[in-house]
């Protein structure tokens, strides 16, 4: 079951509620494009990376990129400038640390999609150990199948096998666009 290794429970609860999610942004009001489209669109982004070699820290397509560049720049196509930098990371981050960076920074920039049910689209993320942060990351193109980039291996599209959704620790989506906080308040907004 999903939850037993994930924790029991979502990231946020675990973490407690010390985690507020700014106004300014992760509120879905763009009229102008669906969600099915918004889905195909960050599909499609995804797709456009494969081939990329593997490359800690990096964000370029077609020269390098590790799990979280990807994700970084399926954000710069489909949404435009990246909200916030990312500090440098070793590649031992999550044992070292022992901290939810990746899950934290999810949080606070895409929405939590309760339950741990993927769609296309979304940014899904995974556990190596149950008492270990989320660590790796990869963007779901059907319900069965992700494109991530691993070490050692270019970015790929591969199968969700048990293996793969046993360790997923939180899904996400992006957001439609960044609302800014007058118009996350608006009456006009909903």
């Amino acid at each position: 079951m999903i939850n037993d290794f994930a924790g029991g429970a979502p990231f946020e609860a675990r973490k407690g509620s010390h985690l507020r999610v700014r106004e300014s942004v992760l509120k879905q009001t763009n009229p102008s494009k669906s969600h099915d489209g918004f889905r195909d669109e960050v599909v499609a982004a995804a797709r456009g990376w494969i081939g990329t070699p593997y490359r800690h820290q990096a964000s370029l397509k077609g020269a390098g990129c590790d799990c979280l560049g990807l994700v970084r720049g399926v954000w710069r196509e489909v949404l435009g400038e990246e909200p916030e930098a990312v500090p440098a990371y070793s590649p031992d981050w999550a044992e070292a640390s022992g901290v939810e960076a990746l899950a934290e920074a999810a949080f606070r920039h895409l929405n939590l999609v309760e339950g741990l049910r993927f769609q296309a689209g979304d940014v899904v993320l995974f556990r190596w150990k149950p008492h270990l942060p989320a660590k790796h990351a990869g963007i779901a193109t059907g319900v069965d199948t992700m494109v991530h980039a691993q070490d050692g291996i270019a970015v790929s599209e591969v199968a969700m096998s048990a293996w793969w959704v046993r360790r997923v620790a939180g899904v996400y989506r992006f957001p439609l666009r960044l609302a800014t906080a007058s118009q996350s308040t608006s009456p006009a907004s909903g």
